[in-house]
């Protein structure tokens, strides 16, 4: 995985949880979203992706949000966001629609809710 990203795996019961910590960015997003995606199987019907500890978040991170939330959808499966309330990927996500299109909550217990 690229320096600029590290993708810590956590489970909260059954639902495996995406910490991303440093910057998505085009250098790294295709590395980061083959992580994302090896964490589900096929039982798996979420994945919360945290993007707290996230410090940078390009165009290529919010298309590569996008295209993992659809491909979810036609799995029957749901992508939910973790963005605390000031975090510095608010405006970006709210300003992309990112968060119409993936449920986003600022806490983790709140996405858990939802699963």
């Amino acid at each position: 995985m690229s320096l600029l990203a590290h993708v810590h795996e956590e489970h909260e019961g059954d639902v495996p949880v995406a910490v991303i910590e440093g910057e998505i960015d085009a250098s790294n997003s295709e590395l980061v979203g083959s992580r994302l995606r090896a964490l589900l199987s096929n039982r798996s019907s979420a994945l919360i992706v945290d993007l707290g500890p996230t410090a940078y978040l390009d165009s290529a991170g919010i298309n590569l949000l996008f295209a993992l939330g659809a491909e979810l959808g036609q799995r029957q499966q749901r992508l939910l966001l973790v963005v605390p309330e000031g975090s510095p990927l608010g405006r970006a996500i709210a300003i992309t629609g990112l968060d119409q299109a993936v449920p986003t909550h600022a806490t983790r217990a709140a996405a858990l809710e939802q699963v």
